[in-house]
């Protein structure tokens, strides 16, 4: 019996999800799509592994691409392509018995596949010979026939008589019926997956990709007989190679592992160069010229993360001729929406204040995300904490600044402020030494975040509570704040931590009973916002908190009720008028803790820059990294929450990169009009141990001596504000 459930098993296609931990036996398999001769040169790298802790991220970021009406697609939940708004994640997935379709026992006889739940089938994608309903003139179905045996006599017959086609070619378009219509159904079940957890979406996630793996196999395996008797069209080809690199995409966004974003790549760049696509616009259906906008516009997405900043342009460039096309052949009303993307991905690609320039004037593409030379290392002797970042919640809510889809210029800039360099992952596998998967590259890597874009209270709180839950022993969760600041309506006889007011949170898909009575009552605290008090049952454990608001100072307002490590960086609450015309642009403090040489050359007046100097300037800066971290660990008033957190490596540069911003503002002669201008904290750092130590201002000085912008900075040593 055990032998036979395993034989099934396998002629199901469900072995990814046999073993706990992923794979066929709980490991990541080395199976590819290796070239067959001049067939395809695309490979497939192993399924992931749900092996580790990998918490999920919330909806998708890039999802709201138009359709062919004038209503935008909901790509959330693995990218499916579907109508209507985006459904909640709070289901679990479908289980494999209700999504299997099994085989006949006997073996000598066709495969035939059972049909699943009507729910099931509603949701599959009505386009491709393999899943076309049958037309007003076709015979009822009967509740067994499968939809394979459909679309394959639908398929035949129109290459001849269909007893005159050999069993073997019947058989192989059979096959590749059922593992498309397995492929959709698995694929489609990702919108159901829960949006939040550990480890409930992951043996999912790997059937998934085991059921492509198959698929593309298959197809390159049999080209010639599906080409001759399914019909099969290349733009079908690039669809699955297309899902391929969707499921990669989502992945990193469920991991934060950024080598699969290499991987997303690869398969959207070899649809690009072989032309999948190139046949869409010879057919009048609009729908597939839909399907090719999206792939571009996610195309776009991984590129933007991986910052290969000339293949964005030059796919804006095909997207814009696409869509003049698409709007000019079938008079759509989608067209301003698919505009706007156009115009947000080119406001995305010039945010950037400072350009790099090479000595030929082309623009040099330059990395945000953690090197190895990236972190001031820690010095022998230095005494911090073990604590390990391994969560964080990334919140954008911010009114007019520039976006793309649904993350902020200041989202982007953290989540890459949060990770390391992408490497790519099957010269991981192939390394020598590297095949077993015991063996993991050594502080590869990168906390999980949660990407929530104009969030609501409830919302915000469920994943912040489903975060803290799931936090490991010894770890630290970091909550990025970007929004608009709330202010307290009325003065208040008491100083709680309600009192303050907060940061913005989203009220347009929240159900307020009583909203009215609320806004005509002003001695009532504003409910759609995140004040510091809602914090403080988080605090339990250690935290890290970044907010950048025009009321960041609210925040300065908190008490430590359990002891643990607590630290909030605080932006400024306003910024000098030269300055405030840039804010669309992104917030000059979260700059500062992304890239704070480029904050450095904005603020003293440099909008470009040669590649050489700019180098010279980055390794001077890292000397600045490496005296900070001296100034901070000898410092015998800091507070010990700081040395706990700074043992982790992203930590301990967002600390550094905090107090070089701030002594900075301090030293710069336009934000010494008002203390506002400048960053604070909580706990306070003894500012002449950091932010106004004379050796770190000595250090300003001579980088701004090597930019020739001296004059804009003070020459004496400040005085307390």
């Amino acid at each position: 019996m055990a032998a036979a459930e395993r034989r099934k098993r396998r002629r199901d296609g469900g072995g990814a999800a046999a073993g706990p931990q992923g794979g066929r036996h709980g490991r990541p398999r080395a199976l590819g799509l290796q070239p067959r001769g001049n067939r395809s040169l695309l490979r497939l790298p192993p399924p992931p592994s749900p092996g580790r802790r990998s918490p999920v991220r919330p909806q998708p970021v890039f999802s709201r691409w138009p359709s062919p009406g004038a209503r935008p697609i909901g790509a959330r939940g693995g990218g499916a392509d579907r109508r209507g708004p985006a459904r909640g994640g709070s289901r679990a997935p479908r289980t494999s018995a209700a999504l299997r379709p099994r085989p006949d026992r006997h073996r000598g006889r066709e495969r035939r596949v059972r049909a699943v739940s009507g729910t099931v089938r509603r949701r599959l994608p009505r386009s491709g010979p393999a899943s076309r309903a049958p037309g007003p003139a076709e015979e009822p179905r009967r509740a067994w026939q499968p939809r394979t045996e459909l679309a394959l006599k639908e398929t035949m017959s129109s290459g001849g008589a269909e007893d005159d086609i050999p069993q073997a070619e019947r058989k192989t378009v059979t096959d590749f019926c059922y593992l498309l219509d397995k492929s959709k159904q698995l694929f489609n079940g990702l919108r159901d997956l829960p949006q939040y957890g550990q480890k409930q979406w992951q043996s999912y996630f790997g059937r998934t990709f085991d059921v492509y793996t198959k698929l593309w196999k298959f197809q390159q395996q049999h080209r010639q007989v599906l080409d001759n008797r399914y019909g099969l069209k290349r733009w079908q080809i690039g669809e699955i190679a297309s899902k391929i690199g969707q499921l990669y995409y989502h992945y990193y966004l469920r991991t934060s592992e950024t080598s699969y974003l290499n991987e997303a790549f690869s398969f959207y760049s070899a649809i690009r160069q072989r032309s999948y696509y190139s046949q869409v616009n010879k057919e009048d259906r609009p729908e597939l010229v839909v399907k090719k906008l999206r792939y571009y516009a996610r195309f776009i997405v991984v590129c933007l993360l991986l910052n290969k900043m000339d293949v964005v342009k030059d796919l804006v460039k095909e997207l814009s001729d696409e869509i003049e096309d698409y709007t000019h052949r079938f008079n759509t009303e989608d067209q301003v929406e698919w505009n706007l993307v156009l115009q947000e991905v080119a406001a995305f690609i010039e945010a950037d204040p400072v350009m790099v320039l090479n000595d030929d004037n082309t623009i040099v593409i330059t990395s945000n995300r953690l090197s190895e030379t990236g972190a001031p290392l820690l010095e022998q002797g230095m005494i911090v904490g073990q604590l390990a970042l391994a969560d964080a919640l990334i919140i954008g809510n911010c009114n007019n600044q520039v976006k793309f889809s649904e993350l902020t210029i200041d989202m982007f800039r953290m989540l890459q402020a949060l990770e390391r360099e992408p490497m790519n992952l099957a010269s991981q596998m192939n390394k020598p030494g590297m095949q077993e998967s015991t063996e993991k590259p050594a502080r590869r890597e990168n906390p999980h975040k949660y990407l929530l874009y104009k969030p609501t209270f409830s919302q915000l709180y469920t994943f912040l509570a489903a975060s803290f839950k799931e936090l490991p022993a010894n770890s630290v969760l970091l909550i990025y704040l970007s929004a608009t600041g709330v202010f307290p309506s009325g003065r208040s006889d008491s100083e709680g931590p309600y009192d303050f007011g907060g940061v913005l949170t989203n009220s347009n898909r929240d159900i307020i009973n009583g909203d009215a009575l609320h806004k005509r009552n002003q001695s009532y605290k504003e409910m759609h916002c995140l004040h510091p008090g809602d914090l403080y049952p988080f605090t339990r454990k250690p935290l890290f908190i970044i907010v950048d608001s025009s009321n960041s100072v609210a925040y300065k307002n908190f008490t430590n009720l359990f002891g643990q490590p607590l630290v909030c960086l605080l932006s400024p609450t306003a910024y000098p008028k030269a300055l405030q015309d840039q804010s669309q642009r992104g917030s000059l403090f979260t700059l500062f803790l992304n890239n704070p040489l480029m904050a450095f050359l904005f603020v003293s007046g440099l909008s470009s820059m040669r590649r050489g100097l700019w180098e010279k300037c980055q390794d001077y800066l890292r000397k600045i990294n490496r005296d900070i971290a001296q100034l901070l660990t000898h410092s015998r008033s800091i507070d010990q929450s700081f040395l706990q957190f700074f043992g982790d490596e992203f930590l301990r540069l967002l600390l550094t990169r905090f107090i070089f911003c701030s002594a900075t503002m301090r030293m710069h002669k336009i934000f010494r009009q008002e203390t506002r201008n400048y960053p604070e904290s909580y706990p306070q750092l003894p500012r002449d141990e950091t932010v106004e130590n004379p050796h770190l201002q000595k250090h300003i000085l001579e980088l701004a001596s090597i930019l020739d912008v001296r004059n804009v900075f003070l020459e004496n040593t400040l005085d307390d504000y």
